[in-house]
């Protein structure tokens, strides 16, 4: 059996006493102190994590605008360097591959940030579409670290701690400099609907700044738990919950990450029509009237008993204190205030369709 990978900061979450469980192929932190602490500090103050699970990938040479815009459905045609895009990469049916982020670099010059459970399917998947592109494709997954700092005082805390200047930043955004003698990439950026920032950097720069941040008392670390619970409250997607091969950016109500008006890029047919025709099912948010929990996978049910879809991820909502989910759905429930019921083991719950942005963000604009 394979072993989980580490990141460059196992060691620290270790000696700290976080709480390590199997995460998209790596021994990540699940928590320090709890969930709800820390899923508060980033609503209130400044939280940090260690992402350097996820994966990035380099695509330089001088197809590569051309190559990028044929993988994925956002458009980066003639975007300003420093511009960063959220999209997604399609299979020929629509079926999501991976949701990612794209940072324009330079002409000609991208960097992507992939989902840790998916860097060897995606690099696999890059790599196979390339043909006849003049693209060079460089995996940097395993010489990256990367450190999300999240919060309401986080451009304070990058500043006052790590010396970093990011106040020219705006959301979406990214600029690369030296750092103590090492290039790091700084975007303004994150999941957890609060203003924040992600440092690209190699490993040994990523612990000293994991250190820092630690010693210097402005910081709560964080764990995936509240990594979760955060993204969820402002209808975030999860690959593998609200995302998946089977399941189309449409269908997940991210329709706008979709540029079917481009001439072409892979699933487009597909997606296009669900656009025109409307989808068979689609991403809800549903609110329970108990303080029952749904989970992932729990049927979801009509007023008369029918399944009528599932839940994708469900929790007791730490900012609003509501039982919530997000799930996908048949068509004629997709109405806000449906009546709905949720399968909670051998009882079921009432609950009603509500939108799925349950917390309002926080973002610089």
């Amino acid at each position: 059996m394979e072993q989980n990978k580490k990141t460059c900061l196992y060691d620290r979450h270790v000696a700290a006493g976080a709480l390590i469980s199997p995460f998209g192929g790596f021994e990540m932190p699940i928590q320090y102190s709890s969930i709800t602490q820390e899923h508060e500090a980033v609503r209130n103050g400044c939280g940090v994590f260690d992402v350097s699970h996820m994966g990035e990938v380099s695509i330089t040479g001088a197809d590569a605008e051309k190559y990028v815009n044929h993988i994925f459905t956002n458009d980066v045609t003639g975007a300003p360097d420093g511009k960063i895009f959220y999209g997604m990469m399609l299979n020929e049916h629509g079926g999501t591959v991976d949701d990612l982020l794209v940072y324009k670099r330079g002409d000609n010059n991208f960097f992507l940030v992939i989902n840790a459970s998916n860097i060897d399917k995606d690099v696999d998947w890059i790599m196979s579409h390339a043909e006849g592109y003049d693209v060079e494709i460089v995996n940097l997954s395993d010489v990256l670290g990367e450190l999300a700092v999240q919060g309401p005082r986080s451009e304070e805390v990058m500043q006052k701690v790590l010396g970093i200047d990011c106040a020219e930043l705006t959301f979406y955004t990214f600029k690369e400099s030296m750092l103590d003698g090492v290039h790091i990439l700084v975007s303004r950026t994150g999941y957890t609907g609060e203003d924040g920032f992600e440092i690209y950097a190699v490993p040994e720069a990523i612990v000293g700044m994991w250190d820092a941040l630690m010693e210097s008392g402005e910081v709560e670390p964080c764990g995936l738990g509240c990594r979760d619970t955060l993204r969820f409250e402002v209808g975030l997607p999860l690959y593998g919950d609200e995302l998946g091969e089977d399941i189309s950016p449409i269908e997940a109500g991210l329709g706008m990450f979709v540029k079917t008006e481009k001439p072409e890029f892979i699933g487009r047919d597909a997606v296009a029509a669900q656009k025109a025709e409307g989808t068979r099912r689609k991403l809800v948010g549903i609110e329970l009237l108990d303080r029952a929990i749904p989970r992932h996978g729990y049927e979801v049910l009509d007023v008369d008993g029918n399944v009528i879809g599932q839940i994708t991820t469900g929790y007791r909502g730490i900012s609003v204190d509501k039982s919530l989910a997000m799930a996908l759905i048949d068509a004629p429930y997709f109405a806000m205030d449906t009546p709905v019921q949720v399968q909670i083991r051998r009882k079921r719950f009432p609950g009603v369709v509500i939108a799925k942005k349950f917390y309002k963000k926080s973002y610089k604009k």
